[in-house]
């Protein structure tokens, strides 16, 4: 959920942090904080809220000598954001960064008070670097004590740890969180660390992507004793917002874009191709399981549809968070599919791992290669949705929804269940379904002087049927995520079964009508909630009678081709209404962009 970053070398290393930080900022921007240890001088700054109070904070400091230093962005697990429970936590001589929860750090935290440590923090982090500090009165080896630490720490953990006993070391530690090393590009002795490869663009040449149960320590010149080290992309140029306000709507612009280059090479003219999967990889898979989180549960949610009406295979959706403790049934002719725009959920990467164990195929649907999600299944298949720096998931949703239809198509192709020309027409509208994502300039200006109608209220209701109900469920998770107001998604036929006792002029509803899936079935019960006062905002492709306001898609050839148009006009409404409330789009409260805790 954090974000990391290292530095072993000459370079004046308080800007290298700051912008390695800066990079990792929509992982977390509760607080912030860096450590420079250089000539025996360990100096440390913090700060809460965003990074330019840290920026503030240690403007006049400077360190041009050879040092080693960490940094590191909070997103609160253990302990209040305040300034007294950022990282780096400090002891007498060592300080330490990361990422993670320590599962047993109470039970650490009272057996170093007993033997006359002092805390200042509420956070599990802080044991870390005072049970080191311990295990260094045992071991004159400042590695030993550091192997000695790792040993007794029980939980998910990235960890990068400064100490005055090793001046020009970093030592570091993985285990269900991600940490990448990379070795300089311009002066091969010198070595950065990160939780992403988004601060490394650049910086590094070459990559080393650690393995749960990875530790060691690296100096100058270190790099080479690691195995499977890759070369690192080279370009930044995502992380410009190109003239748009908020990288979120970038991303939202870029949907047309992206989607083609998930297609491209697996959906051709006549076929759907797909490399990356042996030929008869599926014979034995009676059933799907589909695991996910978030807005990757919700894509996870719409496939269920097409993978029974196109593959004609049983399909079930799990929360990952919920998956693991309730001793789930599993048979090995079923297959296990996990969701992960980051591939570093944590509690995906844990059910993956359970399924595996229990003998399943697994296959991956992700947007990050060499994630750890990647690593673990036995098929991945990438997005290509490029990196995304909003933490409200849009081009990614967008892309693993393109990427499971293709899926769905081709075990129904395979299965014997597709005809050509069903998968001729199938293919036709997945690039026309791409080009509906297109924003139109007067459909955006349109939403956006609707938005201001819709700041008030006592709530959302976000409706839909069948694959539209999934997308109600994403179209009100945005808006929770980005504008603070209460939204529910619900299936609109669902509506007289209780939730429609709310209805009145301030419940706002959100109605998704496509004209091709169940027109005449939503109308009705868009009906009765208009009956009883509800304010109706319909989203559809022509214009409907006696409702509040419209949203008008472009006119569609099939509900695939409307889905895509739909989710466009949620995520631009949810943008415009969050923006009109002043809020920052890219960086909600209370989120990050990958939940790499449980």
């Amino acid at each position: 959920m954090c974000g990391i970053v290292g530095y072993i070398g000459r370079d004046e290393k308080k800007q290298i942090l700051l912008n390695g930080l800066k990079e990792l900022e929509y992982r977390g921007y509760d607080s912030a904080g860096i450590a420079v240890l250089s000539q025996n001088e360990l100096q440390t700054f913090r700060s809460v809220g965003k990074l330019s109070n840290l920026e503030s904070k240690c403007k006049d400091f400077s360190s041009l000598d050879f040092g080693v230093s960490i940094g590191h962005t909070r997103w609160a697990t253990h302990g209040k954001p305040t300034e007294a429970n950022a990282h780096p936590h400090i002891a007498a001589f060592s300080n330490v960064v990361h990422n993670g929860i320590i599962e047993n750090y109470q039970e650490i935290k009272s057996a170093l008070e007993q033997k006359g440590h002092t805390f200042l923090s509420q956070t599990d982090t802080e044991v870390i670097v005072h049970l080191f500090e311990e295990y260094t009165k045992t071991f004159a080896d400042a590695l030993q004590a550091f192997e000695a630490t790792i040993a007794q720490l029980k939980g998910a953990f990235a960890i990068l740890l400064i100490t005055k006993k090793a001046p020009d070391c970093i030592f570091y530690a993985k285990n269900g969180s991600p940490l990448i090393i990379g070795r300089s590009a311009t002066k091969e002795d010198e070595i950065y660390f990160a939780s992403s490869d988004a601060p490394l663009i650049g910086l590094a040449e070459s990559v080393v992507y650690l393995q749960d149960g990875d530790m060691g320590v690296m100096k100058l010149g270190a790099f080479n004793t690691l195995k499977n080290a890759k070369k690192l992309e080279t370009t930044k140029g995502y992380a410009q917002k190109e003239g748009y306000r908020y990288f979120m709507e970038k991303e939202i612009y870029e949907q047309h874009k992206v989607l083609l280059e998930t297609m491209m090479g697996r959906v051709s003219e006549g076929d759907i191709i797909l490399n990356e999967i042996q030929p008869h990889f599926f014979d034995d898979i009676q059933s799907i399981n589909i695991c996910a989180c978030g807005t990757s549960y919700h894509a996870g949610l719409s496939a269920k549809y097409l993978f029974e009406r196109l593959a004609k295979i049983k399909t079930n959706v799990l929360i990952a968070s919920e998956f693991r403790y309730a001793q789930p049934v599993m048979n090995t002719n079923e297959l296990f599919i996990v969701i992960s725009q980051s591939g570093e959920t944590a509690d995906t990467l844990e059910a993956l791992k359970l399924a595996k164990k229990n003998g399943l195929k697994s296959l991956c649907i992700c947007n990050v290669d060499n994630s750890s999600i990647v690593r673990e299944s036995d098929v991945s298949l990438l997005t290509r949705a490029g990196i995304e720096k909003g933490v409200a998931s849009t081009k990614a949703f967008a892309t693993q929804m393109m990427l499971l239809w293709i899926l769905s198509v081709y075990i129904g192709k395979i299965r014997g269940h597709i005809t050509q020309k069903e998968l001729e027409t199938h293919i036709a509208q997945m690039v026309t379904s791409a080009k509906k994502t297109y924003v139109q300039s007067d459909m955006h200006e349109h939403i956006k002087r609707l938005s201001k109608r819709y700041l008030h209220g006592h709530g959302f209701f976000f409706i839909g049927r069948d694959v539209f109900y999934p997308l109600a469920l994403e179209g009100a998770l945005k808006l929770k995520e980005i504008s603070y107001l209460h939204a529910e998604g619900y299936p609109s036929g669902e509506m007289k079964h209780g939730p429609i006792a709310l209805a009145d002029s301030e419940l706002f509803t959100l109605a998704l009508m496509p004209t091709h899936l169940l027109f005449d079935k939503i109308k009705s019960n868009v009906e009765e909630l208009s009956a009883r006062d509800a304010t109706i905002c319909a989203v559809s492709a022509h214009s409907i009678k006696g409702i509040d306001d419209m949203i008008l898609i472009s006119p569609c050839q099939s509900y695939m081709e409307e889905f895509f148009a739909m989710m466009v006009v949620l995520q631009l409404f949810a943008l415009e209404v969050a923006i009109r409330l002043g809020n920052d789009v890219d960086m909600p409260r209370n989120l990050a962009k990958s939940v790499t805790v449980e």
